[in-house]
This record gives structure tokens, C-alpha cells and sequence, in this order.
């Protein structure tokens, strides 16, 4: 597993030591268990059901092991500096709200996770941040989602697996059209997508990502509510070559944003020197990828 070379705050987020547990524990949607890691005692990796869920370094919030969430890094210190809202759909270890809040201090969060017990543990044993700087909300991610107000998140972040597939509700066209409702003008999409040759998962999320529309006062609008798409991961994943992960990036439109391409371009030299490097398809590509995918929508109902 590569590891991140971020290591610019090394002061604990907190200065409790927690003890951690031995074994499997049991939850309201099955176990978790932290399980060490060999070569340095202070971190951890949680096991969600017997998945890989987060790693977690408890001394340094900003070491992040998992290459997509170090890819997600890069984009999230590609916005504006200063203090950011961001809404979780999925919790976990709370890996990427803990880097939030040493990188960007002052920051909101919101952590969804259906699993009440889950989320009770890991503020006790990771000592998360407290309210208002980071709430735990035992809530379904689309649930959650839909109870939030208009244009007031920076960043929306799916990372959501049950148990190691992303739950379909929140993949279709109306589960993006309540996260663009949610993002500020300029605000950033990023969702965790597992799946490997021939990338079916990726093709229909983003053949559903370039099909959503403007949503306003009820009625559906022409124009696409994205600035900019884009796919990132490590080139063997995009090519089908192996199994893992991409994520999928989506900018919200703003007037006063740059053309297409132009933001997103900036981040192309971080990625490429991450311990893994990562590369970016951009809308062209992805128009291709999916040409011959439908779009993920819910269930018809009534």
C-alpha cells in the first residue's frame, strides 16, 4: 500500500490516546475491527465487514495511505484556500474529515453513515473532532443529502460501500441532481468508484454524470449543471489492467469559473507525482468512455 508523502503537520489532532480494540466488534450493520499496522504502531486500518475502509494514522491526520483518497487530496487543496464545508456520504475512520480539519482549520463537516454504533466507536477511539468542526450524523447518505440546504457545501464526497459495492441509490440521476442542488457555485463532487476491466461501474457513473441537468424551482433545465468532469486514478486502473479504485470529479457551474479544462488542469502535475502517480481523463475521454453506457436511474415507482 502506498503512502502519502504529505507530512507538513506533524502536531496530533488531538492529544488523547484512546484504547484501541483487539478482534472484531460487533456493529449495527455487522463488525468492524482496526487492524495494526506492522511497521508503525500508531496506525490502523479499519475493517468495515471485513473491507478495507480507512486508514488511520493517529498522530498525523494528514498521512493518508489509500491512493484514492490521496488523489482526492490533491483536488480538495486544488480549491480556494480557507475554511471549507464538506458533507461525507459514507464515514468510516473519517480518514479524509480528519484531513480537512488539520488542513483546512475552521472547516464544517458532515459525516452520513447509516451505521449508528460504527459511528459512535470511531469518535471514541480516533477522538474526532467535536461540533461544529465535524458532526456524526447516523443518517442514510441520499437521506442526509436531501435534508441539507441549497448551495451550502464546498465539497460532497461519496465513499460509501455496502459491503464492498457503492449502495445503487446513491450512483443515479437523481441522487446527483440533489448533490448539485447542495454545492456552492465552484463546488467539488468527488465520489470513490471500486471497479475493474471493463470499468462497467466507471462507463454508467459517468454516462449518468454527463446526462444530469440544471434543476430549478421544479422544472428541469437544458444546460448541465458541471463546469467540468473528469475521472482520476492510476493509469493500470483506467486501463482495466487490475482492480481499484477512480474517482470521479465533478465542478460545479459558476459564471465566473474558466473554461472547461482549465481548472482541472492544474491539478494534473500533483497527481502525477503522488507516491502512485494518478492521471486525469477529461470530458473528451469520458464522452468516449461511456458512449455506450445508460444512465443509473432510481427505480420507477407508483
Amino acid at each position: 500500500m502506498a503512502r502519502s508523502s504529505r507530512r507538513q503537520n506533524q502536531n496530533p489532532l488531538t492529544s488523547r490516546r484512546p484504547e484501541l480494540p483487539v478482534g472484531p466488534v460487533d456493529i449495527a450493520s455487522g463488525t468492524v475491527e482496526l487492524v495494526a499496522d506492522r511497521d508503525d504502531p500508531r496506525a490502523v486500518t479499519v475493517h468495515v465487514n471485513g473491507v478495507p475502509s480507512s486508514y488511520v494514522h493517529l498522530d498525523d491526520p494528514t498521512f493518508l495511505a489509500f491512493e484514492y483518497m490521496q488523489q482526492m487530496a490533491c483536488l480538495i487543496d486544488a480549491l480556494p484556500a480557507g475554511p471549507l464545508s464538506v458533507i461525507h456520504v459514507g464515514a468510516a475512520g473519517c480518514s479524509l474529515a480528519r484531513y480537512v480539519a488539520a488542513e483546512r482549520p475552521g472547516s464544517r463537516q458532515v459525516a452520513l453513515d447509516p451505521d449508528p454504533t460504527l459511528l459512535e466507536l470511531v469518535r471514541g477511539w480516533f477522538d474526532l473532532p467535536r461540533a461544529p468542526e465535524l458532526r456524526l450524523r447516523a443518517q442514510d447518505g441520499r437521506e442526509g443529502l436531501v435534508s441539507l440546504r441549497d448551495s451550502s457545501a464546498d465539497v460532497i464526497i461519496r465513499d460509501a460501500f455496502a459491503p464492498d459495492t457503492t449502495p445503487r441509490h446513491l450512483t443515479t440521476l437523481e441522487f446527483l441532481t440533489e448533490v448539485a442542488r447542495v454545492l456552492r457555485p465552484g463546488g467539488l463532487y468527488l465520489a470513490n468508484i471500486a471497479d475493474r476491466a471493463p470499468l462497467t461501474l466507471t462507463r454508467s457513473e459517468v454516462a449518468t454524470a454527463l446526462q444530469a441537468r440544471e434543476h430549478v424551482a421544479g422544472r428541469t433545465e437544458t444546460r448541465s449543471p458541471w463546469a467540468d468532469l473528469a475521472v482520476v486514478a492510476e493509469p493500470a486502473v483506467l486501463k482495466g489492467r487490475r482492480y481499484g479504485n477512480l474517482v470521479l470529479v465533478a465542478l460545479r457551474a459558476d459564471e465566473d469559473l474558466a473554461p472547461r479544462d482549465s481548472w482541472l488542469s492544474d491539478v494534473d502535475r500533483p497527481l502525477r507525482v503522488l507516491p502512485v502517480p494518478a492521471t486525469r481523463l477529461g470530458r473528451v475521454d469520458l464522452t468516449q468512455l461511456s458512449a455506450a453506457a445508460q444512465a443509473l436511474l432510481d427505480p420507477a415507482t407508483g
